[in-house]
């Protein structure tokens, strides 16, 4: 089965991990769906519907975004705030579309791993700043899966770091 990729970067022309890695997963069409939010609703305007039967058609989903005011870019949260509902995703006898789909993340951080630690600079770890999302995948009973995190890009933006992050990308994708 297919991995859906809802990808949330508000100037991926900009980018350059997110950007690249979008260019990897498109070579294998056969294994990842890329949808790119900003890309489909440039005006803020999410069709519930067509994302509520996106998500049903796949039974493994990751949300790839950068590392954003130490959560998400803030379209991802509107369509979970729009999308993730009462009756549909939890709540009710005919809720719960979402119940088993294995989901994670895949982010993009600016430091180093070590700055986040309880002795780094933001005195948390990537664990302890996802909780939201695990705690958000977990109520909809769906199969949250540890995430995908590559570290450092405003430490080394070459070419070479770039390519290092896809290998593993794509490994942990593979292996959800």
């Amino acid at each position: 089965m297919k991995t859906l990729i809802i990808v949330t970067h508000p100037d991926i022309e900009k980018s350059v991990i997110n950007k690249r890695w979008i260019e990897e997963l498109k070579k294998f069409p056969e294994k990842y769906t890329v949808h790119q939010l900003y890309e489909v609703y440039p005006d803020g305007k999410i069709n519930v519907a067509r994302e509520q039967k996106l998500m049903e058609s796949y039974d493994k989903i990751v949300f790839q975004f950068p590392f954003y005011w130490f959560s998400s870019p803030p379209l991802l949260k509107q369509w979970l705030d729009e999308v993730v509902l009462y009756g549909w995703a939890y709540g009710s006898t005919s809720g719960y579309q979402l119940q088993g789909k294995k989901m994670s993340l895949a982010v993009t951080a600016g430091i180093d791993e070590e700055g986040y630690s309880r002795a780094g600079e933001y005195k948390y770890t990537m664990k302890e700043l996802f909780r939201p999302y695990e705690l958000t995948f977990d109520y909809i009973r769906a199969d949250y899966k540890e995430p995908f995190v590559y570290y450092g890009i405003e430490r080394d933006s070459s070419k070479e770091w770039i390519e290092k992050s896809i290998p593993g990308y794509l490994e942990f994708l593979d292996n959800l």
